[in-house]
């Protein structure tokens, strides 16, 4: 339990504000940090991921609203499942039927996601969900 909030949640926290130091100085930035979309909907057996990934939610609006005045962003990409390492044991053929898009994710969807976030200068405190419509059966 622990181990998953400090990398999920404290882990994330303590990146931005080693970032953060550059940014206030640089008057600019962007930050986006990587949830799930279990951190919104959650998923029985995964509550302590879930809250994990929930918090990052709550961390990167409040902090996107600290920072806005000095032109710096945050956003969060919350994928579905992806190609990952995490998800190699999972019974894809099953759980791909739920997806309206009929596939797992590959990482450069996700990869799309972010870059989008990170150039786009006007959003800031936005979740953008990565998960082939996962989330519209849940």
């Amino acid at each position: 339990m622990i181990s998953q909030l400090h990398t999920n949640l404290l882990g994330s926290m303590l990146t931005c504000k080693a970032a953060m130091k550059t940014m206030i100085q640089q008057q600019r930035g962007s930050i986006v940090n990587v949830g799930s979309i279990i951190g919104l909907k959650g998923n029985a057996g995964q509550s302590v991921y879930s809250a994990s990934k929930g918090g990052l939610v709550g961390f990167s609006r409040a902090l996107a609203k600290e920072v806005a005045r000095r032109k710096i962003r945050v956003n969060v990409v919350a994928p579905g499942f992806v190609h990952t390492d995490m998800t190699k044991d999972l019974k894809e053929e099953n759980l791909k039927k739920n997806i309206p898009l009929g596939r797992f994710g590959d990482p450069i969807d996700v990869a799309h996601a972010v870059v989008f976030l990170l150039e786009s200068p006007y959003i800031t405190g936005h979740v953008l969900v990565v998960d082939g419509g996962l989330q519209l059966t849940m």
